[in-house]
């Protein structure tokens, strides 16, 4: 007889043995934000699919990378994000915003935005390194005269999720993420980090959807969301960017299939989806075994 057959005791079905493959989302640690008219900080890389072979008795690596620091100087780009890794998967953290003396935002997952300098200065590259499908977007440049508008950091959205330009009394706002379903519900994931408030009049720009970091309207940027990746919100004149929001790694399957036989060194829990077990991991490096 081909295929699996499913012992029905007590009205429930018997658990058949080890998956053969499981989904999975693995969004890395977001990028800080810079300070004094400070960039706001690139999201996580965000890498995702459907179908991903196992092999029982194999431990898989997973890591949940951490938020990059935010920038306490003008002197500094915000801290790029760690990167999150489930087995051969890796997303890459994403890149600190610009200060006012470092323009240029950081390459990563999704890029930093510029810092605002009065220059035209570049936001961060996205999807660095490469990936297909893209894991995320460019940050957005600064304007090139008063008033010192900053960029927005970019998110992982292929549609949405360019970093805005900071344009004249306006920085930009962060990039958009991206929606995933995995856990049951619908959550949005990844998006990059406003712009900052400048003393020249620039309004600071708005945290991209997905856990992006609110540029600062008085001194200090907005954290990206942990466990979203989100990037942190630049900082204004003086003040500190926002920390870059912590990765995160959820892993799904049918619930016909067994429990891991281990999972070691990770936190986690394990969100309600009908007919499905989900695993998802907020913190450390382990590994899970079926």
């Amino acid at each position: 007889m081909s295929g699996i057959m499913l012992a029905v005791l007590g009205g429930k079905k018997a658990a058949a043995g080890p998956p053969t493959s499981v989904d999975y989302l693995v969004v890395a640690g977001g990028g800080g934000g810079g300070s004094t008219l400070g960039g706001g900080g690139g999201a996580g890389g965000y890498r995702t699919s459907a179908s991903f072979s196992v092999t029982a008795g194999t431990g898989y690596t997973v890591t949940v990378g951490g938020g990059g620091a935010g920038s306490s100087s003008a002197a500094a780009k915000g801290t790029i994000g760690s990167a999150s890794v489930f087995s051969t998967i890796s997303s890459a953290g994403g890149g600190g915003g610009g200060s006012n003396t470092t323009q240029a935002g950081a390459n990563g997952g999704s890029g930093g935005g510029a810092g605002g300098s009065g220059s035209l200065d570049p936001g961060g590259n996205g999807n660095i390194p490469s990936t297909s499908p893209s894991q995320g977007n460019n940050g957005g440049s600064s304007l090139a005269a008063n008033p010192y508008s900053a960029g927005g950091g970019g998110g992982a959205n292929p549609i949405t999720g360019i970093g805005a330009t900071g344009v004249s009394g306006q920085s930009g706002a962060g990039g958009a993420g991206t929606a995933s379903s995995i856990t049951g519900s619908s959550v949005t994931y990844a998006g990059g980090g406003g712009g900052s408030y400048t003393s020249f009049g620039a309004a600071a720009g708005a945290g991209g959807a997905g856990g992006g970091g609110q540029g600062a309207t008085a001194t200090n940027g907005t954290a990206g969301t942990d466990n979203l990746g989100g990037g942190g919100g630049g900082g204004a004149t003086g003040g500190t960017g926002g920390k870059g929001g912590d990765g995160v790694v959820i892993i799904a399957y049918p619930d016909t299939f067994a429990a891991p036989s281990s999972i070691s060194g990770l936190t986690y829990d394990q969100p309600t989806r009908s007919g499905y077990r989900v695993y998802r991991f907020t913190a450390g490096t382990g590994t899970i075994t079926w």
